[in-house]
């Protein structure tokens, strides 16, 4: 999503690449036209990596750009030589990153250190020369195997800030003016609603301790159904340790600081029962205007047993200290951040599926497809004997033949299999 010119979650198409062919070739000198195979192995495709850059703030650079493929590798040589490798490609991306494949929601990855390198999706490996398959027996093999295949996917990058502390609360209670007085972030300030449309960092420092701090855009109702800036921003707070929760305990603008702070929290619960979990302190903003000392009696009256209260005026600074202290009493009892848990690792390769399925279509023609398939037409050469001797091997230790059998097929009638078409015989 996007609001403003900050961007926290894009689509992009990611692609390996290909394994180079092989080469089929044979030493030739004056007056001996072939001495034998010398063609060389195809060069491995490149890599596609993701890499944690704590420079970068959001993901707004992709929106120019939105395609990222590696090199494809090189055709073997002649004289055994290897074909060059093709070059991996690196994409920087915010810490925090997620990564997810966009058709089945799986979560690849989350980029969480600076300089943290993540293979996503792996080049293709180059194919073998014909040089490989000499044998006791096959003196000089006219065929080379092809390289690798691989597929462009497409992903979703969804940011989610990692900060120790989120300060949420309603549009205008102060919360950019208490992160540009305790830290050395310089967030946009001004007296009107929603002046803040991205999360603002800021590195809170005192003594040889610190944290970070993340200010959150203003919530408001609906936010758990996306109302306002809702769902763009409510993510950015799941990864906090703790929530400062700031309110404009002075009503100057016609509200009452106990339904804000009950109505925040509802939709904190609503959107994510984990988030209404999170270990929460109160800050009472601009005390130092008319009307806050009874709202903030009230206050306490009503939650000061449950909640740490701290009375601050974010413009002068005043309370400001002791909020500090309190934040970290409260971060010294917790645990520190980590990166979202992977159930398993996964990363995109080239296709090493060996299934295959069969049907008749409406000329009664035998259609075998799948992955085996696709290995077939990679490795096996039509006009040489030998590759097709190995294609028929496969056939019937994989099941294929078997298989056809059982579906009724009999001798003479048409199988295609890739770009193979040929009479079944038993």
């Amino acid at each position: 999503m996007a609001t403003g010119e900050f961007t926290d979650k894009v689509r992009i198409i990611i692609r390996a690449g290909d394994g180079g062919d092989g080469m089929n070739s044979f030493k030739a000198y004056k007056g001996k036209p072939a001495c034998g195979p010398d063609g060389g192995d195809g060069g491995r495709g490149g890599n596609v990596y993701f890499v944690g850059d704590k420079d970068m703030n959001d993901l707004f650079p992709f929106r120019f750009q939105s395609r990222y493929f590696a090199e494809n590798g090189e055709m073997g040589g002649t004289q055994k030589c290897f074909g060059k490798s093709g070059a991996d490609i690196k994409i920087k991306v915010p810490l925090g990153t997620l990564v997810r494949d966009e058709e089945t929601g799986r979560l690849i990855c989350d980029v969480f250190e600076d300089g943290q390198e993540i293979l996503v999706a792996r080049g293709g490996n180059g194919g073998k020369g014909n040089v490989r398959f000499t044998t006791a027996r096959r003196h000089a093999p006219n065929f080379a195997q092809k390289g690798e295949k691989v597929k462009q996917h497409s992903v979703i990058l969804e940011l989610k800030v990692i900060a120790d502390v989120g300060f949420v609360g309603f549009p205008n209670v102060g919360k950019s003016t208490l992160l540009s007085k305790i830290s050395a972030a310089r967030p946009k300030i001004a007296n009107y609603h929603f002046t803040t449309l991205s999360p603002n960092l800021g590195v809170v420092r005192y003594y040889e301790k610190s944290f970070v701090a993340a200010d959150i855009p203003g919530l408001i109702e609906g936010a758990a159904q996306g109302a306002g800036l809702g769902h763009d921003f409510l993510r950015h707070i799941e990864r906090t340790r703790m929530l400062c929760h700031v309110v404009d305990i002075s009503g100057c603008e016609g509200r009452d600081p106990i339904e804000d702070f009950k109505k925040i929290n509802e939709e904190l619960k609503e959107f994510s029962e984990a988030l209404s979990k999170l270990p929460q302190i109160v800050v009472c903003n601009k005390c130092d205007i008319y009307g806050a000392e009874d709202n903030l009696k009230a206050f306490k009256k009503k939650y000061g047993r449950k909640y740490k209260i701290f009375p601050i005026t974010a413009l002068s600074g005043d309370g400001t200290r002791e909020l500090i202290e309190g934040i970290f009493a409260v971060l010294n009892e917790l645990p520190p951040v980590e990166p979202v848990r992977i159930e398993e690792e996964f990363e995109y390769k080239a296709n090493d599926d060996l299934s295959f399925e069969i049907f008749k279509d409406e000329d009664g023609v035998y259609v075998v497809v799948g992955g085996l398939v696709d290995m077939l037409c990679r490795n096996v050469v039509l006009n040489n004997p030998d590759s097709m001797l190995y294609f028929q091997k496969v056939l019937r230790l994989r099941g294929v033949i078997k298989e056809l059998v059982k579906m009724g097929c009999q001798e003479g009638d048409t199988v295609s299999i890739g770009d193979v078409e040929f009479d079944f015989v038993p």
